[in-house]
């Protein structure tokens, strides 16, 4: 049996996985609006990689590594950071927080697509259905004419497509390469290096950095939450789940996030839910499960023993 603390460990940090992570699209949403896009994620993740390499001192975990470590962690920062995670922020300018962490929980469906042109990995049946019910879900997603209309609308969804590729790749990247073995350095250096590039992007678009006795209250508190839990607390939220836990269970963040994001920027920032953004979210989601779980289609099992026995 599990001890009590255990249990409450683990209840803590689903919220964190559930609750934190879908309340940074509301937390970037927020900060964007005031602060340089690049800037905001630039001066996030540099401060996440310092806060993470004090944390491992005081731990007394090396934080030592090797330059093709080095190397690797600088290639996965700017998949994760510099290009996937900037360009939304920049996104969020535009297009609603719900309408992007719904647009990109469609993330294992591009994975899957990816897998299946760079490794040549078959798609299951199960998967097939999820990736049609995913593709259907997007289009009716992003082909409303309240979204299509607005100023740059169009051009972020794209861009939101192009970070799920990045992001995809850089998954599958993670998975073979020579990192870190410990997942606290490993993220220290991924956001340090991603967080500078993000820096070097930021200087060259000419973004005036904005001092932080300058921020409003509002954004202010939003950076605090984004530095201190989105990218340290539920990030070991995520890893301690992996460890405890099956890995179906910590994939339904996939289906939490968005809805939690969608409540949060309806509730707080007044964003639009239409039907048909409900009606694309039960759809999308669906095919994520479908893509996710491991489960097979009891009529597909019928029909398979069926014709193994003619």
């Amino acid at each position: 049996m599990d001890k009590p603390q255990n249990k409450i460990l683990i209840a803590l940090a689903f919220f964190a996985i559930y609750v934190i992570w879908g309340s940074t699209y509301l937390l970037n949403k927020i900060a964007v609006a005031e602060l340089p896009a690049f800037m905001l994620a630039s001066t996030r993740f540099i401060v996440s990689s310092f806060l993470i390499f004090g944390i491992a001192k005081i731990l007394k975990i090396p934080i030592r590594i090797t330059r093709k470590q080095f190397f690797n962690t600088a290639i996965a920062g700017f998949l994760f950071l510099t290009f996937g995670n900037g360009l939304v922020v920049w996104t969020l300018k535009y297009i609603d927080s719900g309408f992007a962490a719904l647009e990109i929980s469609a993330q294992p469906l591009v994975i899957l697509v990816l897998m299946r042109v760079l490794q040549g990995k078959k798609i299951q049946a199960m998967s097939m259905i999820g990736v049609f019910l995913g593709m259907l879900g997007i289009f009716l997603l992003v082909s409303q004419n309240h979204i299509l209309m607005d100023e740059n609308s169009a051009l972020s969804i794209g861009l939101i497509f192009l970070c799920m590729i990045s992001w995809a790749y850089a998954s599958l990247f993670v998975g073979t390469a020579d990192l870190p073995s410990n997942y606290f350095v490993n993220t220290g250096y991924q956001m340090l290096t991603g967080g500078i590039m993000l820096a070097i992007v930021s200087f060259s678009l000419g973004e005036t950095w904005i001092s932080p006795v300058q921020w409003s209250e509002s954004v202010l508190w939003s950076m605090i939450l984004l530095i201190v839990f989105g990218s340290i607390v539920a990030f070991t939220s995520f890893n301690f789940l992996l460890k405890v836990v099956s890995p179906e269970k910590v994939a339904t963040s996939t289906y939490v996030n968005p809805i939690i994001a969608l409540l949060l920027g309806w509730y707080l920032l007044d964003e639009q839910i239409t039907m048909q953004s409900v009606i694309a979210a039960v759809i999308l989601l669906t095919g994520v499960y479908f893509i996710n779980t491991k489960k097979k289609l009891a009529i597909l099992s019928r029909f398979k023993n069926r014709k193994q026995k003619f």
